[in-house]
């Protein structure tokens, strides 16, 4: 299964585009469409959005792939879009670790969407920003999304 267009419209509108070197809610360095930037891949003279959209591209298969990997049951593409959007936001290692991937692998479908909603929080508070797409992902995740 790959990204869809609706998926990939949620990423990058929630994660917006920064040709430059900037700070996320945890503190990390981040540039692009929330590429986090690790030792030794930096940008000292930022990013274009060509290439911005071509790193998006490999993170977004990086995410497929732990999707893929970590997930025991079918899935319709509006619960691959919305756990391919959580796993870049947050990293595969919060989903390996989630109720939310034990109650998807049980089988319980609407448990584990609802668990969704509940990782809005960054540095210890909610963030509006997070419950909204937390929100947008689970619209995706029920079929619902416009």
């Amino acid at each position: 299964m790959e990204f869809s267009k609706a998926g990939m419209e949620l990423l990058k509108t929630s994660e917006g585009f920064r040709g430059r070197t900037y700070l996320d809610l945890n503190g990390l360095a981040t540039i692009g469409f929330g590429h986090r930037q690790m030792h030794p891949n930096s940008f000292p003279d930022g990013v274009t959005e060509p290439l911005a959209e071509h790193i998006l591209s490999c993170d977004v298969d990086d995410a497929e792939g732990a999707v893929e990997r970590l997930v025991k049951v079918p899935l319709t593409q509006g619960q691959f879009d919305a756990l391919v959007d959580f796993v870049f936001n947050l990293g595969a290692g919060r989903l390996e670790s989630s109720t939310l991937l034990k109650d998807l692998n049980s089988g319980l479908y609407e448990a584990a969407g609802r668990q969704l909603l509940t990782w809005d929080h960054a540095a210890g508070r909610e963030i509006a920003a997070l419950k909204a797409r937390r929100g947008a992902e689970f619209d995706l995740w029920r079929g619902s999304a416009t």
